[in-house]
């Protein structure tokens, strides 16, 4: 008999469904009303009334524990008000009168003019101690003077090869470090705790579960180059049993080094895969972000007149030593996960799958590009010929002013034109998948789905980016369970049939009922794992 039986609404299933019954943490059945008959007395039965009952999300792209860790931080995360940022700046100094540095972020570009926040701000709240805020990107951080003084930041200091310190017209520092710039001041900052880290990966466990994401790929484990290391907190939570989710942790590629590091990757792989925790993928990092001209673009940025400027963006790893890279780590079998922002970039990452498959042939090693902002169309087709994923951070796909007013302007048109293809790729056959990339945007698989189905945010009222690429509410939502449960290589996970493993989610609602505008009005009801309630709202 069953455990756990789901009756009375639709069922997101292959064909029509009614019922699902649930036994020792497997989907026992599928099916209507003779499901129902595997209900026994010890049985524990959920009334759908109507709810939609799906698989439980799988987020192909977060950083989870420094989401976790960040709210435990300064947050200034759900606003774009510089006096809002302001004035949780002091109350967190006030409530933290014994800490060396405020430390935290969340910030957008868009609350500052031309995306550069200035260290006087800062200054007014807080000028006795350091305070360094990353955004909400990562890929840049708001200083006060007192940071850039413990550095020893001056008009004086070259830019690091990797990265930009932003400057007003006399040289001095304006307060903005962008990219590898970042690292001349995080590594100043007294280090979070292996403790620390442990409590944010479940703080992050518990918002996850929430939001009806049962696995993830973690796109930073083992990280250098200034980034930090949350490996500990997973190998911790995967021994004591405290990590309910299955995750996937990407190692990451040290852009600095070269293949000699492979061996270590191979070490690590073995050491961190252990209870649900496994790390068979390898992270590469292939440039920055567009809103500070560090995407790798096929096309110079622009000036705010309009003409060129000669910066393409930034390419982390030489591309002929990328192609040798993927090419053996494919032959060890480890999946390889592209951070692929712009079209450059993107090539770049298909070109060394390209590499790879002519090497050792089409091995069952599932390569992923994440972000694809912009995507040459020739480039389109290549990801079903060879096999490589695009892992799609859907959220991004609209109108608002780091958009309108940080991006647009500065692309060149035709590139301009090309951000976000989702649709392209879904006609052109790609494999999709889905992430959030939280903390840099919200971790709501709805409200991404929302977007890449609008192409708007939710109760925006601004019209749809780039109408055409968008997608339907059942394709998107295959991204983002089964399209990613194919990239964490959970083939018995991401969709509901008989066998497969009981991560499931409960909506409080069936989002197919109502009008598109109106998915991001779902919520999430019930989260279970294997069978068993993590999370219940109320």
């Amino acid at each position: 008999m069953a455990d756990l039986l789901f009756t009375g609404g639709p069922i997101f299933a292959p064909g029509s469904a009614t019922s699902l019954a649930v036994r020792d943490g497997r989907i026992l059945a599928v099916g209507h009303d003779e499901v129902r008959d595997l209900a026994g007395p010890a049985t524990e039965v959920v009334d759908l009334r109507g709810r939609l009952l799906i698989p439980g999300f799988q987020d192909a792209h977060v950083h989870a524990v420094m989401g976790g860790v960040e709210l435990g931080q300064c947050d200034l995360t759900g606003t774009v008000d510089p006096e809002e940022y302001l004035r949780r700046v002091r109350g967190y100094a006030d409530a933290h009168p014994d800490a060396a540095w405020i430390a935290g972020g969340g910030w957008a570009m868009e609350s500052f003019p031309g995306g550069v926040p200035g260290r006087e701000l800062l200054d007014r709240v807080v000028p006795d101690r350091p305070v360094f805020l990353i955004n909400r990107d990562h890929h840049g951080a708001w200083v006060n003077s007192r940071a850039l003084e413990l550095a020893g930041i001056t008009a004086d200091t070259p830019d690091p090869v990797d990265g930009r310190i932003d400057r007003l017209p006399d040289g001095t520092p304006a307060g903005g470090l962008q990219e590898g710039a970042i690292r001349l001041v995080e590594s100043l900052i007294p280090a979070v705790t292996p403790a620390d880290r442990l409590a944010g990966l479940l703080r992050a466990q518990e918002l996850l579960h929430s939001l009806g994401v049962t696995a993830w790929q973690d796109a930073m484990v083992c990280a250098t180059n200034g980034y930090p290391d949350v490996s500990d907190a997973y190998l911790a939570a995967a021994t004591d049993g405290s990590l309910t989710a299955t995750v996937n942790g990407a190692l990451w590629w040290d852009r600095d080094r070269d293949a000699s590091q492979i061996e270590e990757l191979v070490a690590k792989r073995d050491r961190f895969t252990t209870g649900r925790l496994r790390c068979d993928s390898v992270k590469l990092m292939l440039d920055g972000v567009a809103e500070n001209f560090t995407a790798a673009m096929t096309a110079s940025y622009q000036d705010g007149c309009g003409c060129a400027t000669g910066n393409r963006g930034l390419s982390f790893i030489d591309p002929p030593a990328l192609a040798r890279y993927v090419t053996a780590l494919d032959a060890l079998d480890f999946q390889t996960h592209f951070h692929a922002l712009g079209d450059r970039a993107v090539r770049d990452a298909l070109d060394a799958v390209a590499a790879a498959r002519a090497a050792n042939g089409f091995r069952d090693t599932r390569p992923h590009l994440a972000h694809l902002q912009v995507v040459h169309p020739d480039d389109v087709p290549r990801f079903r010929a060879l096999g490589a994923t695009a892992n799609l951070q859907a959220y991004w796909a609209s109108h608002e002013p780091q958009m309108d007013d940080l991006t647009i302007p500065f692309l060149d048109p035709a590139l301009a034109a090309r951000q976000y293809p989702f649709g392209d790729l879904w006609r052109a056959g790609a494999h999709l998948a889905a992430g959030s990339d939280w903390p840099v945007t919200t971790p709501d698989p709805l409200q991404a789905i929302h977007v890449a189905v609008n192409r708007s945010h939710h109760g925006s009222g601004r019209p749809a980016f780039l109408p055409g690429q968008e997608l339907d509410l059942g394709t998107a939502l295959t991204a983002y369970t089964a399209g990613s449960a194919y990239v964490n290589r959970r083939d018995d996970s991401g969709t509901i049939r008989p066998g497969h493993r009981a991560d499931l989610v409960v909506l409080d609602r069936d989002p197919f009922a109502g009008p598109a505008a109106e998915i991001g009005d779902t919520g999430v009801a019930y989260t279970y794992v294997d069978g068993t309630q993590v999370y219940a709202a109320g």
